[in-house]
């Protein structure tokens, strides 16, 4: 009866459904060994030979496999069929047979499926084979150099730039992505021009909009009309001619379908259309996979299995007929570049069950099945058939020449199921137009453009300005457009970006992702990606003694030198060689520097951006405040920013994105003598009264309550904010009833003459801070006092009741006061943020526990028990 070993408990369970009572299927949880976080875990004087340690949180599930060879004196090494289940397998092999448990006459063999199915498992077992060594290798190599310039750069950072965490091969070169990105927003000017359209109508009453290409009898280029008054002009040229169809072109055309999923293009797919992070997609893929559901779904190859193929074309022909179904299969090129990682494309298991027949009750294990399975299905299907319209409306002299350009669609096709997002504007080719003939009268439309320009611009957002020149008729209209800067980054975009430099892998585009935010050098709104101060200094500090190290060629070339070595065309440790060389040369330069020539360095390096030219002609390093220092670049925990260098007598800040930039100091203005400030700091925006001074240490400040703008914040809200408390009035029971913002928000305090401690009762409203009155706050105050709070209540009823812990004990979801989280007897896991307490299954909240056990685990051993004297039990009735 051999051993099994996968990675969770979750596969384990589905896989022993299909082996039966013949085989032992365990887990081993994950990786069992990692290097530990110490120097000389990679000695560089003994080719990079590592030194390995099983986890805290491992060691149990290592000796329960050891405990099962005892018993059968065979094992099967069946982790996932990449990279990191290579090494996971190979990890096991060797902390097995340091305790001695493989024996030599224990027999020991590799086995790999792309699918949790039982032919695939049936399949696999019988067809095994030893651990892959290059692959191995790979892995060997990628640890030595993540842990060598993470070991070794990140203790430089914590050095030179306090405040700053960490830094990673892969990890700085995506968060360099990103601060370059806003470094060209920042430095983008925007450029006025203007279109010009025109709504025309058919001699059967339809209506169409044109576009205006020709004026002057010239080619006119988009951004050749720069102000009202050229426009003002194009729409009288326009409305002073007699114009007609001079042209109508209609050309076939035909759209593919996209290539089936690999885990870069779920990832992007799966942010568009759901907004789901990176990390939380390949969680859910991660599941859907355990129970069996799609093939494994970290993968970069697009091809099918041939009886995946059939499979798919037998749907389509039943679901849709027989015209969806090509003459022959598509078929998709691989383009990974290295074999023995061009695992299928990600697909269902069955392509006969859609979602609604899985009848899954996890929506997002749902809605990403769902999106799997019809990309997978629309990758088979026929194309598309168009025909696209291009229609030229003219006047007689060619002064003038207007554009209508359109589709109609012949043939769904692919279409019918499924349509790939995208991440830039819908072309205006996707509009339908009516039918059009050569030689037609093109007369002005009788219905307005006014609401066709209302609809643009709340289409394009920012794209489109509230100016407008519309002709006497109001058909004939001239927008205002203003250039765009490039936009953010989404984690969709970032990883499309990262595929097409070759930097990283997919398997690990999610985690560093998660890691960018988790430092703090990153954040995202509105599912935009914006660095923070601290990521903004890091990446500058690394371009200016690092540049090679974040260089994006270094890196995609350093990944293809790693493919090599997976291939087996090239030694590991050959190339560990090499690279630490120049990087140990790199860090012993760097490590000799002050952190005031480091300073100096990158104020330098920065000048053009941190000290623009000034509108006034004025000298941009003079301070704006005292205008006597000058302005340096300067570090804190938080970050870079620039200061003046008369501080303490001034204290003038501002983010190095420039002087005008949000987080800017703003004087708001004067009140009895004092400068009232708005000011950012640590914990946000806030606002003080004057500067700090020998006798006045600190002076006033309050923090702006959430929901209140900076932008839209003036004296006498500042004043307002700085009075506070409020004082409400006098209580019936005696002592005043005051209101103020505190740490979790708006609230009213009051305390009885026999009260040991004040009474606090939380506001909804932020609003209620001012405006609140007396006969409210009392009766407030007297609910708070009947029902003081959690002390002495009943425990918080679960939010959600999971089931046992594989290990036992009960797993809930409950509220708590930072937000939902998982409970396992004494370990409480925190939920991510983009995960619902009502989506959490099973086998997430085990995840999220044993990943948070873990870490307690490595901050402190715990206590020694106490000996205590034995119990005396009553043994019960057997059951």
């Amino acid at each position: 009866m051999p051993v099994v070993v996968v990675e969770s408990p979750a596969k384990a369970k589905t896989i022993n459904k299909y082996l039966g009572p013949d085989y032992t299927v365990l887990a081993s949880y994950g990786h069992v060994r990692d290097l530990p976080p110490k120097d000389g875990s990679v000695d560089t004087d003994d080719e990079f030979s590592m030194k390995w340690e099983v986890g805290n949180d491992s060691r149990k599930h290592v000796k329960a496999i050891a405990d099962a060879l005892k018993e059968d004196n065979a094992l099967i090494l069946a982790t996932d069929p990449d990279r990191e289940g290579e090494a996971i397998s190979w990890h096991l092999q060797e902390a097995l047979t340091k305790r001695r448990s493989i024996k030599k006459d224990t027999p020991v063999s590799r086995v790999t499926f792309n699918a949790i199915t039982k032919d695939a498992v049936t399949e696999a077992m019988q067809n095994p084979r030893q651990v892959d060594m290059p692959l191995v290798e790979a892995y060997l190599a990628r640890r030595a150099l993540d842990y060598l310039v993470g070991f070794n750069l990140s203790p430089v950072l914590w050095r030179k730039l306090p405040g700053a965490k960490s830094a990673g091969r892969v990890q700085s070169v995506c968060l360099r992505l990103i601060v370059e990105r806003e470094m060209e927003i920042e430095a983008f000017k925007p450029v006025e021009y203007w279109s010009v359209r025109a709504l025309f109508e058919t001699p059967r009453g339809q209506t169409y909009e044109a576009r205006l290409v020709t004026l002057a009898g010239k080619k006119l280029d988009k951004h050749d009309l720069t102000n009202a008054t050229q426009a003002e002009l194009a729409v009288q040229a326009i409305t002073s001619r007699a114009l007609s169809v001079t042209s109508v072109e209609a050309k076939p055309a035909a759209r593919n379908p996209s290539a089936p999923f690999m885990t870069s293009t779920l990832q992007q797919e799966a942010s568009r259309k759901f907004g789901m992070g990176a990390r939380h997609a390949m969680q859910v893929a991660q599941r859907l996979y355990e129970a069996g559901y799609i093939t494994y779904m970290r993968t970069d190859g697009i091809d099918m299995a041939p009886e995946a193929v059939t499979a798919t074309r037998d749907v389509i022909g039943d679901r849709y007929g027989a015209e969806y179904v090509p003459d022959s299969p598509r078929m998709y090129k691989n383009k990974a570049k290295n074999a023995q990682e061009a695992h299928e494309c990600i697909r269902p298991t069955d392509m006969s069950r859609d979602a609604k027949t899985l009848k899954l009750t996890d929506e997002d294990q749902r809605k990403l099945y769902d999106l799997i399975w019809k990309r997978t299905i629309a990758c088979q299907m026929a194309a598309a058939r168009l025909e696209r319209t291009t229609v030229e409306i003219g006047s007689a002299d060619g002064q003038v020449g207007l554009r209508a350009t359109g589709q109609v669609m012949m043939f769904d096709g692919f279409m019918r199921v499924y349509e790939e997002g995208r991440d830039d504007v819908a072309d205006e080719d996707d509009k339908r137009l009516p039918q059009i003939m050569q030689g037609d009268p093109s007369p002005f439309a009788k219905a307005s453009l006014r609401e066709q320009f209302a609809k643009a611009t709340s289409d394009s957002g920012e794209r489109v300005a509230k100016e407008a020149v519309l002709s006497d008729n109001e058909s004939v209209l001239a927008l205002q457009h203003h250039t765009q800067p490039p936009p953010r980054y989404t984690e969709a975009t970032l990883v499309k970006r990262m595929e097409e430099l070759g930097i990283g892998r997919p398997s690990t585009y999610a985690s560093i992702v998660t890691t960018i935010q988790d430092r703090e050098y990153v954040r995202k709104d509105k599912n935009r990606l914006i660095p923070e101060e601290k990521g903004r200094i890091v990446t500058i500090f690394l371009l200016n003694f690092f540049r090679q190290y974040v260089g994006y060629e270094f890196t995609a070339t350093l990944e293809e030198q790693l493919d090599d070595v997976s291939a087996g065309g090239r030694d590991y440790k050959e190339l560990l060689s090499k690279f630490w060389r120049d990087f140990s040369a790199a860090i012993g330069e760097t490590s000799e520097l002050r952190i005031s020539e480091v300073l100096d360095k990158l104020d330098e390096a920065l000048a053009p951006q941190l000290y623009p030219p000034r509108e006034d002609g004025s000298d941009p390093r003079i301070c704006p405040k005292c205008g006597a220092g000058q302005l340096h670049l300067k570090t804190s925990r938080t970050g870079g920013f620039v200061g003046c260098g008369n501080y303490p007598e001034c204290t003038y800040t501002r983010p190095i994105a420039g002087e005008g930039a949000q987080g800017e100091e703003r004087l708001l203005g004067e009140d009895a003598g004092d400068e009232i400030w708005l000011k950012s700091g640590r914990f946000g925006p806030y606002v003080q009264r004057g500067e700090p001074t020998p006798e006045n240490k600190k002076p006033p400040r309050a923090s702006l309550p959430r929901g209140w703008s900076k932008d839209d914040l003036d004296l006498e809200k500042a004043l307002t904010l700085l009075s506070l408390p409020r004082q409400i009035g006098d209580h019936p029971e005696g002592g005043m009833i005051t209101s103020n913002f505190g740490r979790f928000g708006p609230y009213l305090m009051h305390q009885l003459a026999d009260e040991a401690k004040p009474v606090y009762a939380n506001l909804k409203d932020p609003n209620d801070v001012f405006e609140i009155g007396m006969n409210r706050a009392v009766e407030l105050l007297a609910e708070k006092r009947a029902n003081p709070g959690r002390r002495g209540q009943a425990a918080a009823k679960p939010l959600k009741d999971l089931g046992e812990h594989p290990d036992g004990g009960a797993m809930q979801v409950l509220d708590g006061r930072y937000g939902p989280y998982v409970k396992w007897e004494k370990v409480n896991a925190t939920l991510p943020k983009d995960i619902k307490p009502e989506d959490v299954t099973l086998e997430m909240a085990v995840e999220l526990a044993n990943e948070k056990a873990a870490k307690k685990g490595s901050q402190k051993k715990a206590a020694p028990k106490k000996k205590t004297a034995p119990k005396k039990t009553t043994k019960k009735a057997a059951s």
